[in-house]
């Protein structure tokens, strides 16, 4: 008997790319393994598992099983998956697909994976909010920036500089503590500027109860 893994497509990138990109922080996505019989016997009890799995990429299920394969048939295995917001953006990985048979004999089908940049440049809202005395505050980058957090009360003045530094394309969070600061609110404000000089400015207000 003779197995051969005769095709792997992602559902969400162009298959002729020798390195796939999935998309920044979605769910929803698909792998999808075509397992073919060469031989002229049926095979049964065919296991086909993802390994060398990243913790930022969520598998529904690592292993799906093929409970039978005549001679000469194709069969598609998928898997479905999510990809967090951890995970890091441009950056090579190599997912394995191994294939077993109940004798003992394995193929191994292995790609190549990046995560695409976030399409958007983002400044979320800090969590908690209100809060006493630190929160979190996140946004994400749609490419390598020059990165500004501060803090303003409301007269403009500023009481806190979170962020000052050269950041890569992806998601990024940071902890405010205001323990030395009056009950009130207050403005926190990103500032990016991107390898052009390109600008870009958001600005939240949070809520700090003592």
């Amino acid at each position: 008997m003779k197995l051969l893994a005769l095709l792997l497509t992602l559902a969400c990138v162009v298959n002729a790319q020798t390195t796939h990109l999935l998309p920044f922080a979605s769910s929803g996505n698909t792998i999808e393994l075509a397992v073919a019989n060469t031989s002229s016997l049926s095979a049964s009890e065919i296991t086909v598992r993802v390994t060398n799995t990243p913790l930022w990429l969520r598998f529904d299920a690592t292993a799906q099983r093929i409970a039978s394969l005549r001679a000469e048939e194709e069969v598609p295995v998928s898997f479905n998956f999510a990809v967090d917001n951890s995970a890091p953006v441009n950056q090579l990985h190599t997912l394995r697909f191994e294939i077993t048979s109940p004798g003992g004999e394995r193929w191994t089908k292995a790609i190549t994976v990046a995560i695409a940049p976030p399409e958007q440049f983002e400044l979320f809202q800090n969590y908690p909010n209100p809060f006493n005395p630190t929160t979190t505050v996140s946004y994400q980058l749609s490419s390598d920036s020059r990165v500004s957090l501060k803090v303003f009360d409301l007269l403009g003045r500023e009481v806190a500089t979170l962020v000052q530094e050269n950041q890569p394309a992806g998601f990024h969070q940071t902890t405010f503590d205001a323990g030395a600061l009056s009950s009130g609110t207050y403005v926190y404000q990103l500032v990016t500027t991107g390898e052009h000089g390109d600008q870009r400015i958001l600005r939240k207000t949070m809520l700090l109860l003592k």
